[in-house]
């Protein structure tokens, strides 16, 4: 999945610098990705039944072009954030642009989107509890940002 390579390896080697990032958070993130990339794996690969026509429905349509945009709005918002300060620079700076000229938490609403996304065009149970929890962890986690 292009997301997690991007997440997991391109992001991070693009940015500069940044707060050191506990291992033990890093060791819960990781197994939490590992874990999930595997229920939403066996999910798809051992439960689902799709009829011959799925990838013409609508619901598929609607939620690969809901991931689409929510990838899209996800890593310009990484953009914008990685560029916000020059090299050396510190202090709090308001990010400008994409999605960010409507809502404050840019990137997490992108990949909330992307996660409903996915759970529509996957139309699993285990695909909409994981954008139910991407939609509560990272919404308290946007709420607390704006504030």
């Amino acid at each position: 999945c292009f997301l997690v390579r991007y997440r997991a390896l391109i992001f991070p080697l693009l940015i500069r610098e940044g707060k050191p990032t506990p291992f033990f958070t890093f060791v819960l993130a990781l197994l939490f990705c590992v874990y999930n990339g595997y229920l939403q794996g066996r999910s798809l690969s051992n439960y689902a039944k799709y009829p011959s026509g799925w990838l013409k429905d609508p619901c598929f349509i609607t939620g690969f072009i809901g991931w689409l945009m929510g990838m899209a709005i996800n890593i310009h918002s990484d953009h914008i954030l990685r560029n916000l300060r020059k090299p050396g620079e510190t202090g709090y700076k308001i990010p400008r642009g994409g999605m960010f000229e409507y809502v404050s938490g840019a990137n997490f609403f992108g990949e909330i989107l992307e996660w409903f996304g996915f759970a529509l065009a996957c139309c699993t149970i285990e695909s909409l509890a994981f954008a139910l929890c991407t939609l509560f962890i990272l919404g308290s986690g946007a709420k607390q940002h704006h504030q």
